[in-house]
């Protein structure tokens, strides 16, 4: 049954695996396992959340079966038979409020379908009732999209990547209800339903419908598909209509702007866009200070090689007079660097002082056994001990 799977899903699958396993790795080995506390709190989490979610659906949804809504029920049987599935999954009713939706969930091993009243209200005088909505979602759950959901998420937030890999994931759940159905018209009615509502289905063109496929190569549609979990429903219609159906080619420019936003699911683009602000200014606030004490370290650097000659001569002055010079010029030395930075003499110790716009920099002289001067660097008034070149950890003659 490999016919069922959208082309483009199998690769995008093992992508988003590797990918996802290797954040997983290199969290657990960069946080020294920690992220697996991490891991347990959020199961809890899951399971608490997802307990209720059950627990509402068994409590207040009506479970189908040969007594309860045997017409759904002969539906949902046929579609699993259809799909070769070994084991069914436990299907229910729920008042949607309004909504025309259906979803596919497990919990601890056991796995529900869940239909919308409304969808099933929608569809009673469909010839295939409700096979589509069943089929997609028993798809979901043959193809096992909830179980390695866990693993490839820390990759589903990249962006085209995330948002390409669940697209895929719809495309092959649509191939599932129309193997459901009795006909790819009837595959594409169910779905336009959920664009013409409950009861201007029936009355929809759908050859017209999918002809509407051909605005989707703008560069705003492009750029939003690119960000979303779901291909438009258009082009869904169009392939149950035909799995071989050639889609327009989006608008290459979108891809420009889509590749700097996350994929944030169902959200959209919007939370997307919000996402990317987020992580740039988290990127902002770590990068900037970091490039910042980067330039510094490196004017700091070339400062500790310009004023070498000057304790070269403070040294040599010591040496041969056995005091301190009461001032630079008596050691012959100028009073600023070549790139501006002004030096200061303090005659009672023979500290030198280099003094820029950054800060200051401070070298201090001391006195081995055997008579040598070596000098060492520490920051001063505007100068961080971080920003400090590696030569000032070291001692210099």
């Amino acid at each position: 049954m490999s016919e069922l799977v959208y082309p483009r899903e199998r690769a995008l699958g093992t992508i988003t695996l590797v990918i996802g396993l290797l954040i997983w790795a290199g969290l657990l080995v960069g946080t020294f396992g920690g992220a697996l506390i991490a891991l347990a709190v959020g199961f809890v989490l899951y399971l608490f959340a997802q307990s209720a979610l059950i627990a509402h659906i068994r409590g207040n949804g009506v479970e189908l079966s040969e007594r309860q809504f045997p017409d759904l029920h002969a539906q949902f049987v046929a579609c699993c038979d259809a799909l070769q599935l070994k084991e069914r999954p436990q299907a229910y009713v729920l008042n949607g409020n309004g909504g025309l939706n259906a979803f596919a969930t497990k919990f601890l091993g056991t796995q529900f379908v869940v239909l919308f009243s409304d969808v099933v209200d929608a569809m009673k005088t469909h010839k295939d009732g409700v096979r589509f909505y069943i089929g997609h979602e028993l798809g979901h759950l043959r193809m096992k999209h909830l179980s390695g959901h866990f693993f490839r998420w820390p990759a589903m937030w990249l962006p085209l990547l995330g948002a390409a890999y669940s697209r895929a994931r719809e495309s092959t759940c649509d191939r599932h209800g129309l193997a459901c159905s009795s006909s790819p018209d009837g595959a594409a009615r169910a779905l336009a339903a959920l664009s013409a509502g409950s009861e201007r289905w029936e009355k929809l063109d759908v050859n017209a419908y999918v002809d509407q496929t051909k605005h989707s190569s703008g560069f705003w549609m492009s750029f939003h598909e690119l960000t979303a979990g779901y291909p438009w429903l258009s082009k869904r219609a169009a392939r149950v209509m035909d799995t071989q159906a050639k889609m327009p080619r989006r608008n290459p420019f979108a891809y420009l702007l889509a590749i700097f936003m996350p994929y944030a699911g169902r959200l959209g683009a919007g939370f997307g866009f919000l996402i990317m602000v987020y992580i740039v200014g988290v990127m902002a606030a770590v990068a900037i200070p970091a490039y910042n004490d980067y330039v510094t370290k490196a004017k700091l650097s070339s400062v500790v090689i310009e004023s070498q000659p000057a304790r070269e001569a403070l040294s040599q002055f010591y040496l041969s007079n056995g005091k301190v010079p009461d001032s630079l010029a008596a050691a012959d030395i100028a009073p600023t660097l070549a790139d501006g930075s002004e030096l200061s003499l303090d005659s009672n110790n023979m500290v030198l002082t280099v003094s820029m716009a950054k800060g200051e920099l401070i070298f201090t002289p001391s006195v081995d056994d055997k008579g040598r001067i070596f000098w060492s660097c520490e920051n001063g008034e505007g100068i961080t001990p971080k920003q400090l070149p590696r030569s000032c950890s070291e001692k210099m003659e």
